[in-house]
Protein backbone atom coordinates (compact mmCIF):
# COMPACT_ATOMS: atom_id res chain seq x y z
CA UNK A 1 0.00 0.00 0.00
CA UNK A 2 1.63 3.04 -0.91
CA UNK A 3 2.51 6.17 1.70
CA UNK A 4 1.37 8.88 -0.50
CA UNK A 5 -1.64 9.89 -2.73
CA UNK A 6 -0.14 11.47 -5.93
CA UNK A 7 -2.63 14.01 -6.98
CA UNK A 8 -2.58 16.03 -10.71
CA UNK A 9 -4.73 18.77 -11.33
CA UNK A 10 -6.73 19.17 -14.64
CA UNK A 11 -6.45 23.57 -15.63
CA UNK A 12 -4.62 26.02 -14.33
CA UNK A 13 -7.77 27.92 -13.03
CA UNK A 14 -7.45 30.70 -10.07
CA UNK A 15 -8.80 28.44 -7.82
CA UNK A 16 -6.34 25.44 -8.34
CA UNK A 17 -3.79 28.19 -7.80
CA UNK A 18 -5.00 30.08 -5.09
CA UNK A 19 -6.37 27.14 -2.94
CA UNK A 20 -6.59 23.59 -3.88
CA UNK A 21 -3.03 23.35 -4.79
CA UNK A 22 -1.45 24.97 -1.84
CA UNK A 23 -3.94 22.27 -0.07
CA UNK A 24 -2.56 18.95 -2.03
CA UNK A 25 0.67 20.62 -1.35
CA UNK A 26 0.18 21.36 2.51
CA UNK A 27 -1.86 17.94 3.26
CA UNK A 28 -0.37 15.38 5.14
CA UNK A 29 0.45 11.85 2.75
CA UNK A 30 -0.94 13.70 -0.47
CA UNK A 31 2.02 14.59 -3.58
CA UNK A 32 0.90 17.40 -6.53
CA UNK A 33 2.97 15.62 -9.06
CA UNK A 34 1.18 17.00 -12.44
CA UNK A 35 -1.02 19.57 -13.84
CA UNK A 36 -2.46 19.66 -17.29
CA UNK A 37 -3.09 22.88 -18.82
CA UNK A 38 -2.84 24.62 -22.14
CA UNK A 39 -1.12 27.93 -21.10
CA UNK A 40 2.59 27.87 -19.89
CA UNK A 41 2.35 31.35 -18.33
CA UNK A 42 -0.56 29.76 -15.71
CA UNK A 43 1.44 27.49 -14.72
CA UNK A 44 4.28 29.38 -13.70
CA UNK A 45 2.21 30.50 -9.73
CA UNK A 46 1.89 26.54 -9.59
CA UNK A 47 5.54 26.32 -10.17
CA UNK A 48 6.94 28.55 -7.98
CA UNK A 49 5.06 26.69 -5.57
CA UNK A 50 5.77 23.27 -6.32
CA UNK A 51 8.91 23.35 -8.21
CA UNK A 52 9.07 19.88 -9.32
CA UNK A 53 5.78 20.00 -10.57
CA UNK A 54 5.43 18.30 -14.23
CA UNK A 55 3.43 20.10 -16.24
CA UNK A 56 1.78 18.27 -19.22
CA UNK A 57 2.31 19.55 -22.99
CA UNK A 58 -0.51 21.57 -23.82
CA UNK A 59 -1.87 19.45 -26.50
CA UNK A 60 -4.25 16.77 -25.32
CA UNK A 61 -2.75 17.60 -21.76
CA UNK A 62 -5.90 16.66 -20.03
CA UNK A 63 -5.98 13.53 -21.75
CA UNK A 64 -2.43 12.92 -20.98
CA UNK A 65 -2.93 13.59 -17.01
CA UNK A 66 -5.81 11.10 -17.02
CA UNK A 67 -3.71 8.53 -18.68
CA UNK A 68 -0.91 8.99 -16.57
CA UNK A 69 0.75 5.85 -14.66
CA UNK A 70 2.30 8.49 -12.15
CA UNK A 71 -0.87 10.32 -10.75
CA UNK A 72 -3.29 8.03 -8.62
CA UNK A 73 -5.86 11.06 -8.26
CA UNK A 74 -7.07 13.99 -10.36
CA UNK A 75 -8.68 17.35 -8.93
CA UNK A 76 -11.13 18.68 -11.49
CA UNK A 77 -12.04 22.37 -11.07
CA UNK A 78 -13.09 22.91 -15.28
CA UNK A 79 -16.12 24.78 -15.95
CA UNK A 80 -19.38 23.18 -14.62
CA UNK A 81 -20.74 21.82 -17.88
CA UNK A 82 -17.36 19.32 -18.49
CA UNK A 83 -17.57 17.57 -15.03
CA UNK A 84 -19.39 14.49 -15.34
CA UNK A 85 -17.89 13.80 -18.97
CA UNK A 86 -13.94 14.57 -17.51
CA UNK A 87 -14.67 12.47 -14.05
CA UNK A 88 -15.86 9.81 -16.17
CA UNK A 89 -13.27 9.78 -18.64
CA UNK A 90 -10.69 9.72 -15.28
CA UNK A 91 -12.65 6.92 -13.40
CA UNK A 92 -12.67 4.73 -16.72
CA UNK A 93 -8.75 4.90 -16.62
CA UNK A 94 -8.64 3.94 -12.92
CA UNK A 95 -8.37 7.50 -11.30
CA UNK A 96 -9.85 9.09 -8.13
CA UNK A 97 -11.35 11.94 -8.93
CA UNK A 98 -12.18 15.36 -6.73
CA UNK A 99 -14.16 17.72 -8.92
CA UNK A 100 -15.76 21.08 -8.03
CA UNK A 101 -19.08 21.42 -7.41
CA UNK A 102 -21.98 21.27 -8.52
CA UNK A 103 -20.81 17.63 -9.57
CA UNK A 104 -23.90 17.97 -12.33
CA UNK A 105 -26.25 20.19 -13.10
CA UNK A 106 -29.31 17.98 -12.50
CA UNK A 107 -29.80 14.57 -10.04
CA UNK A 108 -29.54 12.32 -13.07
CA UNK A 109 -26.06 13.40 -14.06
CA UNK A 110 -24.56 12.05 -10.90
CA UNK A 111 -25.92 8.52 -11.63
CA UNK A 112 -23.48 7.40 -14.13
CA UNK A 113 -20.62 8.40 -11.96
CA UNK A 114 -21.82 6.46 -9.29
CA UNK A 115 -21.70 3.28 -11.31
CA UNK A 116 -18.77 4.09 -12.69
CA UNK A 117 -17.24 4.82 -9.25
CA UNK A 118 -18.85 1.67 -7.81
CA UNK A 119 -17.66 -0.53 -11.06
CA UNK A 120 -13.86 1.04 -10.83
CA UNK A 121 -13.97 0.73 -7.44
CA UNK A 122 -12.36 4.17 -6.73
CA UNK A 123 -13.40 7.26 -4.82
CA UNK A 124 -15.22 9.89 -6.46
CA UNK A 125 -16.24 12.85 -4.76
CA UNK A 126 -17.30 16.32 -5.66
CA UNK A 127 -15.27 19.40 -3.61
CA UNK A 128 -18.12 20.30 -1.11
CA UNK A 129 -15.06 20.99 1.45
CA UNK A 130 -17.07 22.70 4.05
CA UNK A 131 -18.71 19.62 5.81
CA UNK A 132 -14.58 18.86 6.27
CA UNK A 133 -14.42 22.06 8.63
CA UNK A 134 -14.45 21.45 12.29
CA UNK A 135 -16.79 24.23 12.46
CA UNK A 136 -19.55 22.77 10.79
CA UNK A 137 -19.17 19.53 13.15
CA UNK A 138 -19.88 21.26 16.04
CA UNK A 139 -23.08 22.82 14.52
CA UNK A 140 -23.98 19.57 13.37
CA UNK A 141 -23.77 18.03 16.88
CA UNK A 142 -24.46 21.02 18.86
CA UNK A 143 -28.18 20.81 17.06
CA UNK A 144 -28.21 16.88 17.08
CA UNK A 145 -27.92 17.20 20.52
CA UNK A 146 -30.92 19.27 21.52
CA UNK A 147 -28.59 22.22 22.26
CA UNK A 148 -30.99 24.58 21.20
CA UNK A 149 -34.48 22.27 21.19
CA UNK A 150 -36.70 22.39 18.81
CA UNK A 151 -34.96 23.80 15.55
CA UNK A 152 -38.12 25.98 13.94
CA UNK A 153 -36.14 27.67 11.09
CA UNK A 154 -32.97 27.58 9.43
CA UNK A 155 -31.96 30.90 7.38
CA UNK A 156 -28.81 31.05 5.17
CA UNK A 157 -27.15 33.93 3.07
CA UNK A 158 -24.41 34.05 0.78
CA UNK A 159 -23.79 36.35 -2.03
CA UNK A 160 -20.67 38.45 -3.75
CA UNK A 161 -20.35 40.54 -6.64
CA UNK A 162 -19.19 39.63 -10.04
CA UNK A 163 -21.66 41.89 -12.05
CA UNK A 164 -18.35 43.56 -13.83
CA UNK A 165 -16.64 40.36 -15.17
CA UNK A 166 -18.86 39.12 -17.74
CA UNK A 167 -16.52 36.67 -19.24
CA UNK A 168 -16.38 34.68 -15.71
CA UNK A 169 -17.81 30.94 -16.24
CA UNK A 170 -20.37 32.05 -13.80
CA UNK A 171 -22.46 34.45 -15.70
CA UNK A 172 -22.47 32.80 -18.59
CA UNK A 173 -25.32 29.83 -19.43
CA UNK A 174 -23.20 27.82 -21.83
CA UNK A 175 -20.88 26.74 -19.19
CA UNK A 176 -23.54 25.91 -16.90
CA UNK A 177 -23.25 29.10 -14.62
CA UNK A 178 -25.49 31.05 -11.92
CA UNK A 179 -25.68 31.52 -8.26
CA UNK A 180 -27.37 28.34 -7.28
CA UNK A 181 -24.90 26.36 -9.02
CA UNK A 182 -22.19 28.19 -7.61
CA UNK A 183 -23.34 28.84 -4.18
CA UNK A 184 -26.90 27.79 -3.74
CA UNK A 185 -25.17 24.55 -2.99
CA UNK A 186 -23.37 25.37 -0.09
CA UNK A 187 -26.55 26.74 2.05
CA UNK A 188 -28.65 24.06 1.05
CA UNK A 189 -25.68 21.53 1.56
CA UNK A 190 -25.10 22.89 4.91
CA UNK A 191 -28.80 22.86 6.42
CA UNK A 192 -29.13 19.05 5.15
CA UNK A 193 -25.58 18.21 6.95
CA UNK A 194 -26.41 20.15 9.87
CA UNK A 195 -30.07 18.28 10.31
CA UNK A 196 -29.99 15.09 8.39
CA UNK A 197 -33.31 16.18 6.73
CA UNK A 198 -34.05 16.52 3.23
CA UNK A 199 -36.87 18.64 2.04
CA UNK A 200 -40.28 17.51 1.39
CA UNK A 201 -41.50 21.07 -0.36
CA UNK A 202 -40.16 24.09 -1.87
CA UNK A 203 -42.76 26.73 -0.84
CA UNK A 204 -41.34 29.93 -2.53
CA UNK A 205 -39.05 30.53 -5.01
CA UNK A 206 -38.29 34.31 -6.69
CA UNK A 207 -35.45 34.20 -8.84
CA UNK A 208 -33.82 37.26 -11.50
CA UNK A 209 -31.91 36.38 -14.02
CA UNK A 210 -29.46 37.93 -16.26
CA UNK A 211 -27.85 36.40 -19.48
CA UNK A 212 -29.61 33.41 -19.10
CA UNK A 213 -27.63 32.71 -15.63
CA UNK A 214 -29.76 33.04 -12.29
CA UNK A 215 -28.05 35.93 -10.40
CA UNK A 216 -30.27 36.07 -7.49
CA UNK A 217 -32.88 33.99 -5.37
CA UNK A 218 -34.84 34.09 -2.32
CA UNK A 219 -36.20 30.59 -1.85
CA UNK A 220 -38.45 28.75 0.69
CA UNK A 221 -38.45 25.11 2.14
CA UNK A 222 -40.46 22.76 4.34
CA UNK A 223 -38.56 20.05 6.06
CA UNK A 224 -40.04 17.75 7.97
CA UNK A 225 -39.28 19.78 11.23
CA UNK A 226 -38.15 22.94 10.46
CA UNK A 227 -39.06 25.98 7.64
CA UNK A 228 -35.98 27.26 5.27
CA UNK A 229 -35.43 30.41 3.76
CA UNK A 230 -32.45 31.78 1.70
CA UNK A 231 -30.67 34.19 -0.75
CA UNK A 232 -28.02 33.43 -2.70
CA UNK A 233 -26.73 36.55 -5.08
CA UNK A 234 -24.04 37.32 -7.22
CA UNK A 235 -25.11 40.83 -7.47
CA UNK A 236 -25.13 42.09 -3.95
CA UNK A 237 -22.21 42.96 -1.45
CA UNK A 238 -20.36 40.10 -0.26
CA UNK A 239 -21.80 38.55 3.06
CA UNK A 240 -22.54 35.00 4.54
CA UNK A 241 -24.05 33.85 7.29
CA UNK A 242 -26.03 30.72 8.38
CA UNK A 243 -28.08 29.90 11.95
CA UNK A 244 -30.26 27.63 12.76
CA UNK A 245 -32.64 28.69 15.32
CA UNK A 246 -34.68 26.84 17.76
CA UNK A 247 -37.33 27.30 20.60
CA UNK A 248 -34.47 27.12 23.20
CA UNK A 249 -31.92 28.79 21.72
CA UNK A 250 -29.87 29.90 18.35
CA UNK A 251 -26.47 28.94 16.43
CA UNK A 252 -25.30 31.15 14.41
CA UNK A 253 -21.72 30.73 11.84
CA UNK A 254 -20.16 33.86 11.00
CA UNK A 255 -17.62 32.49 8.32
CA UNK A 256 -19.36 29.38 7.08
CA UNK A 257 -18.29 29.32 3.64
CA UNK A 258 -14.98 31.30 2.82
CA UNK A 259 -13.49 30.63 6.36
CA UNK A 260 -10.25 32.34 6.78
CA UNK A 261 -11.04 34.72 3.85
CA UNK A 262 -14.32 35.89 4.54
CA UNK A 263 -13.10 35.54 8.44
CA UNK A 264 -12.71 34.14 11.44
CA UNK A 265 -14.87 30.66 11.84
CA UNK A 266 -16.95 31.07 14.68
CA UNK A 267 -19.87 29.21 16.05
CA UNK A 268 -22.51 31.04 18.51
CA UNK A 269 -24.53 29.53 20.74
CA UNK A 270 -27.01 31.93 21.94
CA UNK A 271 -29.53 30.72 24.81
CA UNK A 272 -32.10 32.96 26.48
CA UNK A 273 -30.42 36.19 28.70
CA UNK A 274 -27.71 36.72 26.29
CA UNK A 275 -25.85 33.82 27.28
CA UNK A 276 -23.68 33.45 24.42
CA UNK A 277 -20.87 30.77 24.02
CA UNK A 278 -18.49 30.83 21.16
CA UNK A 279 -16.37 28.52 19.45
CA UNK A 280 -13.56 29.82 17.71
CA UNK A 281 -11.65 27.80 14.80
CA UNK A 282 -8.93 30.34 13.60
CA UNK A 283 -6.44 27.66 11.81
CA UNK A 284 -8.56 25.38 10.13
CA UNK A 285 -7.92 25.41 6.08
CA UNK A 286 -11.05 23.21 5.53
CA UNK A 287 -9.48 22.78 1.71
CA UNK A 288 -6.36 21.34 3.80
CA UNK A 289 -9.44 19.06 5.51
CA UNK A 290 -11.16 17.93 2.89
CA UNK A 291 -7.50 16.34 0.56
CA UNK A 292 -6.59 14.80 3.94
CA UNK A 293 -9.91 12.95 3.90
CA UNK A 294 -9.53 12.28 0.57
CA UNK A 295 -5.71 10.39 1.08
CA UNK A 296 -7.27 8.51 3.89
CA UNK A 297 -10.26 7.27 2.34
CA UNK A 298 -7.99 6.33 -0.30
CA UNK A 299 -5.24 5.30 1.41
CA UNK A 300 -6.48 3.47 4.82
CA UNK A 301 -9.99 2.61 3.44
CA UNK A 302 -11.31 5.46 5.60
CA UNK A 303 -15.24 6.58 5.50
CA UNK A 304 -15.34 9.37 3.57
CA UNK A 305 -17.30 12.59 5.33
CA UNK A 306 -18.85 13.48 1.91
CA UNK A 307 -19.95 10.94 -0.48
CA UNK A 308 -21.66 11.34 -3.67
CA UNK A 309 -24.84 10.12 -2.21
CA UNK A 310 -24.79 13.13 -0.06
CA UNK A 311 -23.90 15.27 -2.95
CA UNK A 312 -26.64 14.45 -4.83
CA UNK A 313 -29.08 15.04 -1.90
CA UNK A 314 -27.74 18.92 -2.66
CA UNK A 315 -28.65 18.41 -5.93
CA UNK A 316 -31.97 17.00 -5.54
CA UNK A 317 -33.06 20.22 -3.70
CA UNK A 318 -31.90 22.38 -6.95
CA UNK A 319 -33.80 20.25 -9.23
CA UNK A 320 -36.79 20.97 -6.94
CA UNK A 321 -35.96 24.53 -6.93
CA UNK A 322 -35.94 24.82 -10.85
CA UNK A 323 -38.83 22.84 -11.16
CA UNK A 324 -40.90 25.36 -8.76
CA UNK A 325 -39.71 28.23 -10.61
CA UNK A 326 -41.18 26.65 -13.74
CA UNK A 327 -44.18 26.07 -12.22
Amino acid sequence: MPKHLRWGIMGASKFAREHMAPAIHMARRGDLVALATSSADKALPFLDRTPGLRVLPSENSYEALIFDPDVDAIYIPLPNHLHVATALKAIAAGKHVLVEKPLAMTVAGFEPVIFERDRQGVLAAEAFMIVHHPQWRKARDLVQAGEIGKLVRVSGAFSYDNRTDTDNIRNRPDTGGGAIPDIGVYIYGATRFVTGEEPEEILSTAIERENGVDVWSHVTARFPSFHYTGVVSMRMSPWQEMTFHGDKGLIRLTAPFNAGVYGEARVELHRPGLEITEWRFPADNHYVHQVEAFNASVLDGADYPCPLEFSRGTQAMIDMIWAKEQG
